[in-house]
């Protein structure tokens, strides 16, 4: 007997009917062997619409009190879906993130986990039910519910895996898989049937909506195999794996477009040893995810602009910590640019093949778009670009990797 961990997203728990379809993969799963742990999303566009009540309350919501608000949409999922198993003749028990032993730090509305206590899950998977959590959710030390950002469900379901070594974790959407692109924004993507951990968290977090890029984190750290699938069908997704012999044939895996993004650039930051410690430290300090880094130095290397990437999310803060530091260590003034968009490939084909970079670049100019800067690892290039040309590049660089469907690029 394994044990298997299954998460249903907003869409696949989005009404009574989708609720009862997951509950029935669930207990086929347990009929055929496993012990099963769901976890759950919020039904459908509920949290988006308790964000609308929360604004229309007030402009600032204090950050504990959207906790607070917005954990609610995944009690009503699990307590819905642990109905629909009794119903059905077999047992079940749901609990939340914080009933299940889900520990993490105290930074509201995007906490990270801190550890599991698995012996409550334990006893009920031991006594034959399907445990059912909350996901997105945990508690602080102190019992301060938390919630753990957009797209946490994932980061909740793999987690639960881990710590209980489970044999796999599903992650069942409205997609078949992960594809070489975002299908939406070019219909000749297709599905991949396998990626790198090491891929698939470089294409979460360059924009790739599939899954979250910590629940990635995790899948590697603690090697647990996840396969995203559809939860409409029972066709084969795409696994996310250690690499394999044979994955480096493939140069570029997929194409990446993250659009909500926004520059700050602060001007004339004196150049002296500690001053980069010193701002991005206090950047860290308000959990403020920066991306890309750019920095230009002039007056015979006296002064320095130091521009970075933010997510949209986070600029008004990243903007209010900029003014701060330069009154604090006498910067000349803060710019923000609120129109720009990334482009990336990814494949780790690219540590053996070479001229990856150039190629994109001849894709861009040949499509007439501007690159604003570049940024590269082992195996990613980045292009910051203007945000309306952001569609565009993807296209180009798919079309221009033989990932488009009727190339025959397998993946």
């Amino acid at each position: 007997m394994g044990i298997v961990a299954q998460k249903f997203g907003g869409t696949s728990v989005g009404d009574a009917t989708k609720i009862q379809r997951a509950a029935r993969r669930a207990i086929r799963t347990q009929l055929m062997g496993n012990d099963v742990i769901m976890v759950v999303s919020a039904m459908g566009k509920t949290t988006d619409h308790l964000v609308d009540l929360a604004a229309q309350i007030s402009h600032d919501p204090p950050k504990r009190e959207m906790d607070m608000l917005l954990t609610t949409g995944e009690q009503v999922s699990i307590s819905l879906m642990a109905m629909a198993i009794h119903e059905a003749g077999h047992e079940a028990i749901s609990f939340t993130g914080g009933q299940v032993g889900m520990i993490t730090d105290a930074y509201h509305t995007k906490a990270r986990i801190q550890r599991v206590d698995t012996d409550r899950l334990k006893e009920h998977l031991k006594a034959g039910k399907i445990v059912i959590v909350a996901g997105f959710q945990g508690v602080t030390e102190e019992g301060a519910i938390t919630t753990l950002g957009r797209g946490g469900s994932d980061t909740t379901a793999v987690a639960l895996a881990a710590a209980v070594q489970a044999d796999v974790c599903e992650i069942y959407t409205d997609v078949d898989g992960v594809y070489t692109t975002d299908p939406r924004i070019v219909p000749e993507a297709h599905k991949v049937d396998q990626v790198t951990y090491d891929e698939m968290l470089e294409l979460a977090a360059l924009g790739a909506g599939v899954m979250h890029s910590r629940a990635i984190e995790f899948g590697s750290k603690y090697s647990v195999p996840i396969h995203v699938r559809s939860s409409l069908t029972d066709v084969p997704g795409t696994m996310i794996m250690h690499e394999t012999a044979g994955m480096e044939d493939v140069v570029v895996r997929g194409v990446a477009l993250k659009r909500d993004l926004a520059a700050v650039v602060l001007i004339g930051v004196p150049n002296e040893p500690g001053m980069a410690s010193k701002v991005f430290g206090q950047i860290a300090e308000q959990n403020i995810v920066v991306d890309d880094i750019i920095q230009s130095i002039y007056e015979d290397g006296k002064r320095a602009n130091v521009g970075f990437t933010v997510a949209s999310s986070d600029l008004s803060e990243a903007k209010a910590l900029g003014d701060r530091l330069s009154r604090e260590f006498g910067f000349r003034g803060v710019e923000v640019d609120e129109g720009v968009a990334k482009v990336s490939i990814v494949g780790i084909g690219m540590r053996s093949h070479t001229g990856v970079a150039a190629k994109m670049f001849d894709a861009l100019y040949a499509a007439d778009i501007n690159i604003e800067h570049i940024s590269t690892s082992e195996i990613v290039v980045s292009c910051v670009v203007r945000q309306e040309d952001g569609e565009k590049a993807l296209k180009a660089l798919h079309t221009t990797f033989g990932l488009d469907k009727n190339q025959g690029n397998e993946g």
